[in-house]
């Protein structure tokens, strides 16, 4: 314990990532103190993960009450369903505070100093604390930096946090704008498309690559277009940034050809929310205290271990985990990152399985993956010398997915030819969220689509639709 120090693990930044690593280091044994500036459970908690995930639930029941003609197929007739928007936003505002709450509590109940101040680090195993009511310094035989990120706006994008507003704002659902533009068709961009459109708001969804859904499979996004997006009220342009957004009454966005860079057209709205992604909180830590220095991205650079490096060295009892690293911009990673960090502290050394750990959209229906892409999983066999093959199965065959009348979806998977290897799994469907669990267990533990072929799935359940696929790549 401690040895002459004042804490064995002080971590700086009080998201998810440093929630996980503080109490697994308390079930280690470690004496540990958590320092946070801003909100106790950082942005997933607060900006993210849980105030969006209440706006979509309440917007998916929206959603489903008004869709007449589904539910007139299930034999049910419902009147004229009407919502609050207020009360929807109280919802997720209710439940960031209790999740923030029950985070806190878990921290003091095992014994962790929580300490609120802007904590960086000031030389090697010290850390100072800055308050309103001045600076101290700590020590600790080891430091884990959890800074985070913030949302990424562009150059010649002006945000008011009103008309023109990120995500950090738009889960406060302070309004529903007639119209409103969207700037990115990534998971931020698909889920407030998802929530907009069900609670009756116009959306023009701009995206600046040259297909919409850039970071998913191209099978999930094709058919996942044609269901989120086609016969909603959105309409899309591809290929095509913001050159210039002006706040106001309309809010102006100057459109440009993304290759050419040559104006295209103007367009006024209602409202705009800048989905561009994020950037790491990487600034004022204290780095160069240490001999560190970000990577051209702004990241701390680690190693596979979360050790922090400096030249491609180890820095000594100094780690970093979550956004800031670069590596896996997921709350659950972060988590995942932060338990290693400890596992490695202490002497078990450890390393984050990326390929395995699993990412969803929460839109209706619901998009997830885990591991490869076909293009990632094609380069990777060219660089390893081997072949991939792919498989696929629909929610249509189904019972379960028939059952509830929700049959748009999809189930891919992809493996090695010779040894059957599952490299990536991406569904789109029907609680595609918690089926995808399954598959990232199977890669976790390396299994072969030979092996999973023959597990014994209940009848009649969704998750009866990766059975399905891994039969038939055997039988391929």
């Amino acid at each position: 314990m401690s040895h002459g120090f004042d804490y064995d693990l002080v971590i700086i930044g009080a998201g998810v990532g440093g929630h996980g690593a503080a109490l697994h280091a308390v079930s280690c044994g470690l004496k540990t103190a958590i320092i946070e500036a801003a909100d106790m459970g950082g942005t997933c908690v607060n900006r993210g993960c849980i105030p969006s995930k209440a706006l979509l639930a309440a917007s998916g029941r929206v959603r489903e009450l008004r869709n007449a003609h589904h539910l007139k197929s299930l034999g049910i007739q419902v009147g004229n369903v009407e919502f609050d928007r207020q009360a929807i936003a109280n919802h997720a505002g209710n439940l960031v505070a209790k999740i923030q709450g029950d985070l806190t509590n878990s921290l003091k109940r095992l014994g962790v100093d929580i300490i609120r101040g802007w904590g960086k680090v000031a030389g090697a195993q010290k850390v100072t604390i800055t308050t309103d009511n001045g600076e101290k310094t700590i020590t600790a035989k080891d430091i884990i930096l959890s800074p985070g990120s913030v949302p990424f706006v562009p150059p010649g994008i002006e945000v008011d946090g009103k008309t023109v507003f990120t995500s950090d704002q738009g889960v406060k659902l302070e309004s529903l704008p007639n119209w409103v533009a969207i700037i990115g068709s990534g998971y931020i961009g698909l889920e407030f498309s998802d929530i907009y459109s069900a609670l009756g708001c116009e959306i023009t969804l701009i995206e600046a690559l040259d297909q919409l859904m850039p970071g998913f499979d191209r099978d999930i996004a094709k058919l996942a277009e044609r269901v989120l997006i086609t016969p909603r009220d959105i309409e899309t342009k591809v290929g095509i940034y913001a050159k210039k957004i002006i706040p106001g009454s309309p809010v102006v966005i100057e459109l440009a050809n993304f290759q050419t860079k040559e104006d295209v057209e103007v367009l006024e709205v209602d409202a705009c929310l800048v989905a561009t992604g994020r950037i790491p909180a990487t600034q004022n830590l204290g780095l160069d205290s240490v001999g560190v220095e970000l990577d051209r991205r702004n990241f701390i650079p680690v190693n596979d271990n979360m050790a922090v490096l400096s030249g491609g060295e180890v820095v000594p009892h100094l780690w970093a985990i979550g956004d800031a690293t670069g590596k896996m911009p997921l709350a659950h990673a972060a988590s995942a990152q932060g338990i290693v960090a400890v596992d490695n502290i202490i002497g078990r050394e450890r390393q984050v399985d990326y390929r395995s750990i699993p990412a969803a959209a929460f839109t209706h229906p619901e998009v997830s993956y885990v591991g490869l892409t076909e293009t990632a999983a094609k380069e990777l066999g060219l660089t390893e010398g081997f072949e991939i093959a792919t498989t696929k199965s629909y929610f249509k065959g189904n019972s379960k997915a028939l059952a509830e009348n929700e049959s748009d979806g999809i189930a891919k998977v992809i493996y090695r030819k010779d040894t059957g290897e599952v490299l990536g799994v991406h569904i789109f469907g029907l609680h595609a969220s918690d089926l995808i669990h399954e598959a990232a267990a199977a890669i976790a533990n390396r299994q072969a689509v030979h092996h999973l072929a023959n597990l014994v799935h209940a009848h009649p359940t969704l998750s009866e639709v990766l059975d399905e696929a891994y039969k038939r790549a055997i039988a391929s």
